[in-house]
């Protein structure tokens, strides 16, 4: 945990692109098996604050603090073994890897964490049937539906037991019925495992799923429930 009591933390996020602020000291937290959900209007930073928080990027000022670590002092190697050990992650369109077939990709992160061909399909596999996606397992991705092919790279983000979940516009390229069982997939899966899940989106109605709503604008977070920047 980090010193407030939370799982992840940031403080003070500064991240400029050229000429334009896309974070202008945003402050974050979350707990264990909480779901917040981050919204705000396109270009307000919500991504750029998803991807400081899970060390894809670094920030040009502020800390991010994940349980003893500080993750803004880390290498880039010590930052990527955490993603793979301890981070999860869903995308718009799933970004499954094609030339696999779905249960391959579900066990693609335990196979590179060292988890034996065997091992790594038999978790891959349960994953698959919690996602309600077990008959496409020997399938590729291009040959599945895109509702399919989502609950499959949830199943892939959760199959490490992750304890942090980020998700970027996860229904994005989904119909509403889609959209709606995935998340429910999503965060019951997350919730019973205790992992936290950063949420980024701009529907309300995705938004529902999460314990808490905050809004990025302008590169700061408004927390929706405290009602304060």
């Amino acid at each position: 945990m980090t010193p407030d009591g939370s799982l992840l933390s940031a403080e003070g996020l500064h991240k400029t692109y050229g000429a334009t602020p896309a974070l202008d000291g945003a402050d974050f937290s979350i707990h264990p098996g909480e779901v917040v959900a981050v919204m705000g209007p396109s270009g307000s930073g919500k991504s750029t604050l998803l991807h400081c928080l899970a060390g894809i990027i670094q920030p040009d000022s502020g800390t991010v603090r994940y349980g003893p670590h500080t993750l803004t002092g880390l290498t880039d190697v010590q930052r990527s073994a955490l993603r793979r050990s301890d981070f999860g992650f869903v995308f718009q369109f799933g970004q499954l890897v094609p030339e696999l077939t779905c249960l391959e990709n579900v066990a693609l992160p335990l196979r590179l964490n060292g988890v034996k061909r065997k091992d790594a399909e038999r978790q891959a596999r349960t994953w698959l049937e919690r996602l309600e996606v077990e008959t496409v397992g020997g399938q590729r991705p291009g040959e599945v539906s895109g509702g399919q092919g989502q609950r499959i790279a949830v199943a892939r983000a959760l199959a490490t037991a992750p304890r942090v979940v980020f998700a970027d516009e996860p229904t994005g390229a989904l119909d509403s019925l889609n959209g709606e069982r995935v998340m429910s997939l999503l965060t019951d899966a997350a919730r019973d495992t205790n992992a936290a899940v950063v949420l980024v989106t701009h529907e309300a109605r995705v938004a529902a799923y999460s314990d808490r709503e905050i809004v990025v604008r302008d590169g700061r977070v408004k927390d929706m429930l405290a009602g304060l920047i």
